[in-house]
């Protein structure tokens, strides 16, 4: 949950802009918390935290903590009868289904809504790579799934993660459509991994993971070129706004 929905600025002098801070650059205060604060002046700056506060127990950050809560039930459940038994297979895919279902949910209303929240911003990826991480592990585990494909996965998701950290002093790489299509073939191919398929399903599964491998490494490579141009692009801006200052 990473978008952050755009606000006009601007206003005349003394006028709360659209972005919700006063003309001063203070935070504008509105709805309970303004109304505590205009009864206690003293303490209105306590309601209004807390107010904003209760706003991390909203819809986008339950599903994300659903989804938390859902890695150690799908990991019990794959595993469980020594990870062979379909029945208790299907369980697990179900849980995972889930996981993938509330992951395409809660990004889109946080933005939608105006529901992003730092807690939002940090348990959202972890909730992602916590689940198809534990698939890919628990597969590779029981001998599903070979041990380079799950390493390639989770080699590319840490190390993406790593390098958005590395320049985000410089800009933030946007999500792109391959990494989307990316996301939704590994969910599929895992899914399919996780379920015990038989004949020509076992042979078709075996070509979306294909699929999924090669849009992980391509997206890669190009999140790698976009943070080398996000890099040069900052040093060079960083280079003339310090040759404009000493002119």
């Amino acid at each position: 949950m990473t978008g952050v929905p755009a606000s006009a600025s601007g206003g005349s002098s003394g006028a709360p802009s659209a972005t919700g801070q006063a003309a001063d650059g203070a935070p504008e205060v509105s709805g309970p918390a303004a109304a505590l604060e205009a009864r206690h002046p003293r303490g209105g700056k306590l309601a209004a935290a807390a107010v904003n506060q209760a706003s991390v127990w909203n819809v986008a950050n339950l599903l994300t903590m659903l989804r938390l809560v859902l890695v150690p039930g799908f990991v019990a459940l794959l595993l469980a009868d020594g990870g062979y038994d379909p029945a208790w297979r299907s369980f697990a895919w179900a849980a995972f289904a889930v996981a993938m279902i509330t992951d395409l949910f809660d990004g889109h209303l946080a933005r939608t809504y105006n529901l992003v929240t730092d807690f939002g911003k940090i348990a959202d990826p972890i909730a992602d790579k916590a689940i198809m991480g534990a698939a890919l592990i628990c597969l590779s585990y029981l001998g599903d799934l070979p041990w380079w494909v799950t390493v390639v996965i989770l080699g590319r998701e840490l190390g993406i993660t790593l390098l958005r950290f590395v320049v985000i002093r410089y800009g933030v790489i946007p999500a792109s459509r391959g990494g989307k299509l990316k996301t939704l073939t590994q969910g599929i191919a895992v899914g399919m991994y996780v379920l015990a398929l038989t004949g020509w399903l076992a042979t078709l599964r075996w070509w979306v993971m294909a699929a999924a491998v090669v849009l992980t490494v391509v997206t890669g490579l190009d999140y790698v070129r976009q943070a080398m141009v996000l890099r040069r692009r900052g040093i060079a801006e960083r280079a003339a706004a310090l040759e404009e200052r000493e002119a």
